[in-house]
């Protein structure tokens, strides 16, 4: 006895749907043999992705407490570190948005211009912002400032440790994969 087709199609989407990994599903051809094809790796750094994750929900927290203490210790500043903090924190706003951005695109669609430029935006600008805001004894640090300091550089330095590794294993397979399309 065979299942009526419309029940048949539905159990049939169904299972391709839910049930199964469309990517892993092969079908006995003449041109396979009978072997497996050989996978697509996933080449995108979890650490990395995690670490963007929460970063990209740290940052707000860190903007608003930076622009309270900057409120707060702005009479006190001498002119050009009034100019400075704010142009910093204009700046690393403006870097922290394009790099989250360019770091969720560059490891989950795994493209190597997009997470070159965010491991360039993090060890480049990021970084040497954030040690200045950090160990500038003159900017009148707070202890609110130190803290939300501290877990930013925390997030950069494990963003641009991972990052770097992300994008090394993304440009070898680039490359391989380039080298045995020569072949074929």
């Amino acid at each position: 006895m065979e299942l009526p087709e419309t029940i048949r199609k539905r159990l049939d989407d169904f299972s391709r749907n839910i049930l199964f990994d469309q990517s892993r599903i092969v079908t006995f051809t003449e041109e396979n043999d009978g072997f497996l094809p050989h996978e697509k790796p996933v080449l995108s750094s979890l650490q990395l992705q995690m670490s963007l994750y929460f970063n990209m929900w740290f940052f707000p927290c860190w903007w608003i407490s930076e622009t309270v203490m900057l409120h707060l210790k702005y009479p006190a500043l001498p002119e050009y570190y009034k100019f400075i903090l704010v142009t910093i924190l204009l700046l690393m706003t403006l870097i922290e948005a394009i790099r989250l951005y360019l770091g969720y695109a560059g490891n989950l669609q795994e493209k190597v211009p997009e997470l070159a430029g965010f491991w360039l935006l993090t060890t480049l600008l990021q970084l040497p912002l954030i040690l200045f805001q950090l160990f500038n004894e003159a900017i009148l640090i707070q202890p609110l400032e130190r803290g939300v300091h501290i877990v930013l550089i925390v997030f950069i330095l494990i963003q641009a440790a991972s990052g770097f590794a992300a994008l090394r294993n993304m440009v070898r397979h680039t490359g391989s994969q380039f080298h045995l399309q020569q072949f074929d």
